[in-house]
């Protein structure tokens, strides 16, 4: 009787520290599962918080759903802006800043207005998609590729209803750049329309006509401008090797060097514009005011 009465008690306690050790092993899952959850809390909390100091929280402004970071010398979107601006932000401004970079804008998901103007984009292959984007405003930048620059635009803003590009090296615009006349602007407004969606109703600073529409539809493709070669090499022979006096003295007569047949015409139509700005003329030096 004593024997199967000791035999009985250590089976039991032998089950009793079998759940005692299960138990033991789910309290320390548990508790290793609770651990690395805290850390990863504190990991993103830390790195929100890394995020929100990567820049000047006093420099930003916002009302509601429109947010303003101007003139802080900043040379990327900071990646913190959305935690303190959030995800409905309607309207961004960015301008006077050094941007040349635009990737965290990609959370700006229900953006509708951006201004980037004044800053150092010298592309815009960074623009993520802004399918809610209406208006975007360019100016003062550094873009020299505009085609490639609206072709960019057209596929991540296809709603845009506004644009301005004016100010940068590429755009022909008569009134920022000396090296631009009217009449490249207006052609160059037909390649922008006929690039753009159909929606763009203003482009830079007036209104987008049926008339422009219409003429951008039928030689739109045919008006990109053409600018020489940034990669153009120059001989660097002295004007000695250039100019042979004495061979060109012997040698020089005014008639073609080569001969053509009676029925191989050729012949060139062009325009030319020249804007006569007084510069060292000679003639008004002999003209008296009473001649006048």
């Amino acid at each position: 009787m004593y024997a199967y009465v000791l035999a009985a008690s250590r089976r039991v306690n032998s089950r009793i520290c079998v759940t005692t050790n299960d138990d033991d092993s789910r309290n320390n899952e548990d508790q290793r599962v609770n651990d690395k959850m805290a850390g990863t809390r504190i990991m993103s909390k830390s790195s929100s918080a890394e995020e929100e100091k990567d820049f000047n929280r006093t420099g930003l402004k916002v009302d509601y759903d429109k947010a303003c970071y101007t003139s802080q010398r900043a040379q990327k979107v900071p990646a913190g802006l959305i935690n303190v601006v959030g995800h409905n932000c309607k309207s961004l401004d960015l301008s006077f800043n050094e941007l040349s970079s635009l990737g965290a804008l990609r959370d700006f998901i229900d953006l509708q207005q951006l201004v980037l103007d004044n800053n150092c984009l010298r592309n815009l292959r960074s623009l993520p998609p802004l399918p809610n984007v209406t208006t975007l405003s360019l100016n003062n930048n550094k873009i020299i590729d505009v085609e490639s620059a609206l072709e960019h635009i057209a596929r991540c803003c296809p709603k845009l209803g506004y644009l301005s590009l004016l100010g940068n090296p590429g755009y022909p615009a008569a009134l920022t750049s000396a090296a631009w006349d009217e009449a490249d602007y207006e052609r160059f407004r037909l390649y922008v329309i006929h690039t753009l969606p159909a929606c763009l109703r203003f482009l830079d600073s007036r209104a987008v006509t049926p008339e422009e529409r219409l003429r951008a539809r039928e030689r739109g493709h045919l008006s990109r401008t053409v600018r020489p070669s940034a990669n153009k090499t120059f001989s660097c022979r002295s004007k000695a090797e250039e100019f042979d006096e004495i061979y060109f003295r012997v040698h020089y007569t005014p008639l073609p060097t080569q001969t053509r047949d009676a029925g191989d015409l050729r012949s060139t139509f062009g325009k030319c514009h020249y804007r006569y700005s007084g510069k060292h003329s000679e003639g008004n030096r002999y003209i008296l005011n009473s001649d006048l």
